[in-house]
């Protein structure tokens, strides 16, 4: 999920320091005097809690998962499918060459796209569910029934894209004159590039069917064994959420605490995730290969309708940059806190000048709206639609998916954020960035069920550009030098884990899935090459401690969407480039950026790029938009 992702890869915890009585022990009244009064002195001290956080409510969907409407809406789908297929299937090639061709198709579609949209309520709800409680053996049942249910209905549909993918260019072309199916044109169209791809029906047919017990059943297995995993830290069995915020804590003896005890329930764990990362990495190489797939990211490229040249454009320019970006930001980081070099532990620790405190969700919504607002009132009218209706689920909570998300379900419906949120800054951040998504799929949701959804490379950007006006509204705001240093600071740290940390987590997959085709990798195999690029990508600055070998296993981009981290860092320096061209705009920038959102699946990146006057394609793209984060590392240096 963006994702559906996931943004799963995203500071400070106020000191909880009691300031010890002074009063004279001769005086018992006088000593209480004083205790009372540094008591109330404490509590006015105490840095509040996030306060009642919100749960999304899924009877927009369905009621729950025993709701009448549920069996109905499988019932239904089951019924549509059968008869879709009795009405279409091989009658694709004589119908279309008709007169009537292209209206009659139009029809087609536009009844595949009606089921699509029910499979996606059904398949949404299941998985929303899921995410909120993956260890309830009832919601992992009724998830993974609904999921099979889906998987056989939709064997009846598997005919269309691969029999409209065998007719003849002219044909289709004179059908698309048609007016109904000429809306359809970017759908199809998309559809075509993966006809090089496409197997015979009966192969394709035994790819979706074994699914379930194949990448799909693995993907299960790696949900439920992250949630269920706990972390002993201080006497106190925790569960992951909670053990990687405490790697964010000002306590660094607490920080440490956590890497260790991630450390070594990883280790205990470590051979079922080699595993999963085994066996879905020969699933995808078995797919792959059947399809005719050259590069082990070429099917995700083909995915995000971006050239493999672009990303490879992109991987080289940060790679290249790590000593201007990473390198050269830990060594300052390391400089703050009195130190040569940090332990691994440290990465993420808040700055010593860092503001102290939890952020409250209402200061958090308002910081949120008010920069949407800023920007565009439309937008954060759409924003403010995820609060008012109870759109976002907010607690930490055990058996809860880790990181965060925004669904975007399915058009008849609205899109669901996930978040777990604990009041630091960064979790406002994730707050903005995620609402990106969110106002995205709300916009794009108009254009229907098979051309709302949006490549990620594309996604990314929306989000991304959502945590740059909440940055720069707060920025603007700042009167204080040091609290403008800890805002620069905690920026830098968020691009650096969006672009350098992400291309590192490419590179590691690209090496995994290299080296997973000569046979399979132990899982201290894969530490080394875990090792290996994150030493490259952190820079001399982060001393890599024992027990980091083992940090890949919790990162549910490898096992969800392989290859999906590089849209991070396409998003984050593409909107570096965008925000520039905001900042000396005319009139007018607002409008055209929500117009490029509207457009959902409609466009090719490159089009929707065009009116801002960007070319990803452009060799100096990339290069003008780490420049940004460069430009901020400089003036950090500045102010020593």
């Amino acid at each position: 999920m963006t994702s559906r992702s996931t943004s799963a890869l995203r500071k400070s915890n106020a000191s909880k320091t009691a300031t010890k009585a002074k009063g004279p022990k001769s005086d018992a009244k006088g000593q209480a005097r004083n205790q009372a009064k540094n008591q109330a002195k404490n509590q006015a001290k105490a840095p509040p809690k996030p306060g009642k956080l919100p749960e999304w409510n899924l009877a927009d969907l369905y009621g729950g998962i025993d709701a009448p409407e549920v069996a109905r809406d499988l019932a239904k789908m089951d019924s549509e499918c059968v008869a879709f297929e009795t009405d279409y299937k091989g009658k694709l090639a004589e119908h279309t060459v008709r007169e009537d061709g292209g209206k009659w198709l139009a029809e087609a579609v536009k009844r595949y796209e009606a089921i699509d949209d029910l499979a996606g309520r059904l398949g949404s709800f299941a998985g929303l569910v899921h995410a909120g409680d993956s260890v309830d053996p009832a919601i992992s049942k009724f998830y993974g029934d609904v999921s099979e249910r889906l998987t056989a209905a939709s064997t009846h549909l598997l005919f269309l894209p691969l029999e409209l993918n065998r007719l003849d260019d002219a044909v289709l072309e004179h059908a698309m004159q048609a007016k109904e199916l000429a809306y359809y044109r970017p759908w199809i169209e998309d559809l075509r590039k993966d006809k090089p791809y496409q197997l015979d029906d009966r192969s394709e047919q035994l790819f979706h069917e074994k699914s379930q017990t194949g990448f799909s059943a693995w993907n299960r297995l790696f949900d439920q064994t992250i949630s269920a995993l706990r972390f002993k830290v201080a006497g106190k069995e925790l569960a992951i959420e909670p053990t990687l915020n405490l790697l964010q804590d000002r306590d660094g003896q607490k920080r440490k605490a956590a890497a260790e005890a991630l450390a070594k329930t990883f280790k205990a764990n470590e051979r079922t995730f080699a595993l999963v990362t085994n066996t879905l990495a020969k699933d995808k190489e078995i797919s792959d290969r059947w399809r005719g797939f050259q590069d082990v990211a070429d099917s995700r490229h083909l995915s995000n309708r971006v050239e493999r040249e672009v990303v490879d454009a992109l991987v080289a320019s940060v790679r290249a940059a790590y000593p201007k970006l990473s390198h050269r930001y830990y060594r300052l980081k390391a400089g703050w806190f009195n130190k040569k070099k940090l332990p691994h532990w440290d990465r993420n620790a808040p700055l010593p000048f860092a503001p102290t405190g939890v952020i409250a969700w209402p200061e958090a919504k308002r910081m949120v709206l008010s920069a949407y607002r800023g920007f565009s009132p439309k937008m954060a009218e759409i924003a403010e639609r995820f609060f008012n209706d109870r759109w976002i689920d907010a607690p930490v909570r055990p058996g809860k998916a880790p990181g965060a998300f925004s669904h975007p379900t399915t058009p008849s419906a609205h899109p669901y954020v996930l978040m777990n949120y604990q009041g630091k800054p960064r979790d406002v951040m994730t707050l903005a960035h995620e609402l990106g998504h969110g106002v995205h799929q709300v916009l794009a949701a108009n254009n229907g069920a098979l051309m709302a959804p949006t490549p990620l490379t594309l996604a990314e950007t929306a989000s991304v550009f959502g945590e740059m006006l909440t940055f720069k509204r707060l920025l603007s705001e700042t009167r204080s030098a040091k609290q403008r240093q800890a805002l620069l600071a905690g920026k830098v740290e968020d691009m650096v884990n969006t672009v350098v940390r992400q291309i590192a987590f490419y590179s590691f997959e690209r090496a995994i899935h290299t080296e997973r085709k000569n046979g399979e990798l132990t899982a201290g195999r894969i530490g080394e090459i875990w090792l290996s690029v994150q030493g490259e990508s952190l820079g001399p600055a982060i001393e890599i401690k024992p027990g980091y070998e083992n940090f890949w296993m919790y990162i549910p981009h490898f096992i969800h969407s392989p290859f999906y981290v590089y849209a991070y860092a396409f998003g984050d320096c593409l909107v570096n480039s965008l925000y520039a061209v905001y900042e000396h705009a005319a009139d007018g920038f607002a409008e055209r950026y929500l117009e490029m959102l509207a457009a959902g699946g409609t466009k090719h990146y490159s089009e929707l790029l065009a009116p801002f006057g960007l070319d990803a394609k452009d060799p100096r793209f990339w290069d003008g938009g780490l420049s940004v984060i460069s430009g901020m590392i400089d003036e950090l240096e500045a102010m020593g």
